[in-house]
């Protein structure tokens, strides 16, 4: 079993981790450019050098990969499997074909109006709506790389579970009058897919991963950027007094910021890393992810256009009490995470 573990922990460390290329930056940072790494400025050229190059491996490494698999189940498909399920059963399945869609929270409402006017079940729509930008299995497997394996799976399970009860709560609410007319009305073109071959699923992919770094490459760029500021030159002490476990406003106030952010969850891991290094509480920091990832200014605007205020103040609300339990409930029981 030791064995197995220190394989394990090796694995994660050189593929996950990439502690080789941390140390092929240090050397580069104090060698080539003569600076120390416990300097702020070198400090802050390592971070920003190492996480973005790390960031952007992995994430053409497993958009590929999430692609691949995606490839399976394109909407037509994804259609007619959530159209044989409802209730509970149906909203964790939604839920779960989110976690396959590695989209931002405005790339998944177009799919979303796709699902509502083919007649599926609201809760299953809104279950798949707030887990498609939330959880996703690159996001998670970067979870891995830079908090470990019981932080990453603890972020899927209330992930899902935020969706799951969010599209329940909505759908026991009996909401279908509040989605806009059109949206029942718009052409359902159920056509059936044609089956990929190999050659195509891999072109696919390779499409999938140019298209999703062109769309996230600038938040990801901005969000290293403001995680080196926080890691190497705002001091803890601000951090801790803002977002720290002593002021009983950190999980709000956090929720709250990332609100206006508009980015993939892969522009606030760096965010959230730094963060993390400065002491603030474990919920606190998946508060901010949720903020930014599900309740994006942007987003909310596009859904705005698709759905009545009810149900959107409805939506907000249940997201938010959601984010803010989670938040608070993790940073209570953090000692077991950490």
């Amino acid at each position: 079993m030791t064995i197995i573990s220190e394989i394990f922990g090796w694995l994660n460390n050189q593929l996950l981790k990439m502690t080789w290329l941390s140390d092929l930056v240090r050397i580069f940072v104090e060698k080539v450019l003569g600076i120390s790494i416990d300097d702020k400025v070198g400090g802050s050229i390592h971070f920003f050098i190492y996480d973005t190059i790390k960031i952007f491996i992995l994430l053409s490494v497993l958009i590929f990969m999430i692609s691949y698999i995606q490839s399976y189940f394109p909407p037509e498909k994804t259609k007619k499997i959530l159209g044989n399920f409802k209730g509970i059963k149906g909203n964790i399945l939604g839920a779960l074909l989110g976690t396959v869609t590695p989209f931002c929270s405005c790339s998944s409402i177009p799919i979303f109006i796709g699902f509502t006017s083919a007649g599926l079940p609201l809760g299953v729509t809104f279950s798949f709506l707030i887990s498609s930008p939330l959880v996703d299995l690159a996001s998670f497997l970067l979870l891995v790389s830079f908090f470990g394996m019981k932080i990453a799976v603890a972020y899927l399970i209330v992930g899902l579970l935020l969706a799951v009860v969010g599209g329940t709560i909505i759908e026991k609410l009996n909401m279908e009058k509040y989605i806009e007319d059109y949206v029942w009305g718009a052409q359902d073109l159920d056509i059936e897919a044609d089956e990929m071959t190999r050659k195509k699923r891999i072109s696919f992919s390779k499409d999938q991963v140019k298209d999703i770094i062109k769309r996230v490459w600038l938040y990801i760029l901005i969000g290293v950027g403001i995680g080196a500021a926080i890691h190497n030159w705002i001091p803890q002490s601000v951090i801790e007094r803002i977002l720290g476990h002593n002021n009983p406003f950190s999980v709000l106030i956090a929720t709250l910021v990332g609100i206006p952010i508009y980015a993939d969850i892969f522009g606030t891991i760096p965010i959230a890393e730094a963060l993390v290094g400065k002491g603030v509480g474990i919920g606190t920091v998946l508060a901010f992810m949720m903020g930014v990832t599900t309740l994006s200014l942007p987003s909310i605007i596009m859904l705005s256009k698709v759905v009545k205020s009810k149900l959107l103040v409805t939506f907000i609300t249940i997201v938010t009490v959601g984010i803010l339990v989670i938040g608070y409930l993790f940073n209570a029981f953090s000692f077991l995470l950490i």
